[in-house]
């Protein structure tokens, strides 16, 4: 089953631990609303493969206005779209070509996860004005004192990863749609948020929206993970086409919002079948052919929709498959006449 306390912690950084031995976490202790919290961070799987990470240094999205309006604490958050949850695929937070395999500790700096994540929470340290933001499964109150900081009662936050995605075994149990782990930094004075997402390797990225358990798109039962790294193919087209631009605030009347299409294979691409779809899943069918490296100019019709407060825009192919996503922002749809670029 899901995780049972998904949930996102916000609050002020005041002191961290880097990750060492046979199960390395990155340790940061998080003060929110007068109470003390660890959030632990894997840096290193259980199988001890290496975990996959992607740093968004300007994170633009959405959700960043619902956390900048959240009150220092823990927030319990429901597995679904509609609540502050982080989805790395549904909630179009990158494209599996973007996080890259970095080891636990090697010499040398700013070459292994440890140093990674500390350069941001480093930073979160040194700003009195910053706030983290950990995305995750909660444990505790426990009665005895946290074991890395002694603060009592010990409690925090872990699984700050994607939980799906996961082959049958060990941790398929934890695979749920709309629960996946984060962390978040806001500067405020910079007008800045940066995000640290992380991923195991052993974890597929396609998966069901319903269970979130890994989706053989060969046709048979999930089981082996995808390859993410795999060249584009018919089977796995992953940014083969994508998302490149969004009219979302139309200045006519009836509003005619647009989505502009880039074909970035060497061939024509036959779109009949292949959908747009919004945050709620509403849906619009393709037609017609997009030229290789040419673009396409999709009319929106009902009932998608693209609101003028931020969303996404996602790309299914003929499975249903997302092959690209993309992410706006209230601030970026606040123009009207103006094409986002993306």
């Amino acid at each position: 089953m899901p995780l049972k306390h998904y949930s996102v912690l916000k609050g002020r950084p005041i002191a961290m631990r880097f990750g060492t031995g046979r199960s390395p976490h990155y340790q940061v202790h998080i003060v929110a609303g007068g109470e003390d919290f660890r959030i632990a961070v894997n840096v290193q799987s259980a199988d001890g493969s290496e975990v996959e990470f992607l740093v968004r240094s300007r994170f633009v999205h959405p959700i960043t206005e619902r956390l900048a309006a959240l009150p220092e604490g823990l927030h319990p958050q429901a597995p679904q779209p509609n609540s502050i949850a982080l989805d790395f695929i549904r909630g179009n937070l990158m494209q599996p070509q973007e996080m890259v395999p970095l080891p636990l500790s090697v010499p040398g700096p700013d070459n292994d996860l440890n140093e990674k994540l500390d350069q941001f929470v480093q930073r979160a340290l040194s700003d009195e004005s910053a706030m983290v933001y950990a995305f995750g499964e909660t444990w505790g109150p426990e009665t005895k004192a946290d074991n890395y900081f002694g603060f009592r009662p010990g409690r925090g936050i872990h699984d700050i990863h994607m939980n799906q995605g996961n082959p049958i075994g060990r941790f398929s149990g934890d695979n749920g749609p709309w629960q996946d782990g984060g962390l978040v930094f806001e500067f405020p004075e910079q007008n800045l948020w940066t995000a640290v997402l992380l991923k195991f390797q052993t974890q597929a990225w396609h998966t069901d929206d319903e269970t979130g358990h890994p989706i053989d798109l060969g046709g048979g039962t999930p089981t082996a993970p995808l390859d993410p790294t795999a060249p584009p193919t018919e089977e796995m087209p992953d940014g083969l086409v994508r998302i490149i631009a969004a009219l979302v605030n139309a200045v006519k009347t009836p509003e005619r919002e647009v989505v502009t299409l880039l074909n970035t294979a060497d061939r024509d691409i036959d779109l009949t079948g292949w959908k747009l779809a919004d945050k709620q899943k509403k849906k619009m069918t393709l037609s017609g052919t997009i030229a290789a490296g040419g673009t396409l100019a999709v009319v929106v019709e009902k009932p998608m929709e693209l609101s003028n407060q931020g969303g996404i825009i996602s790309l299914l192919d003929t499975r249903g498959i997302k092959v690209h996503g993309v992410a706006y922002t209230r601030a970026q749809a606040k123009h009207p006449g103006l094409t986002i670029p993306f």
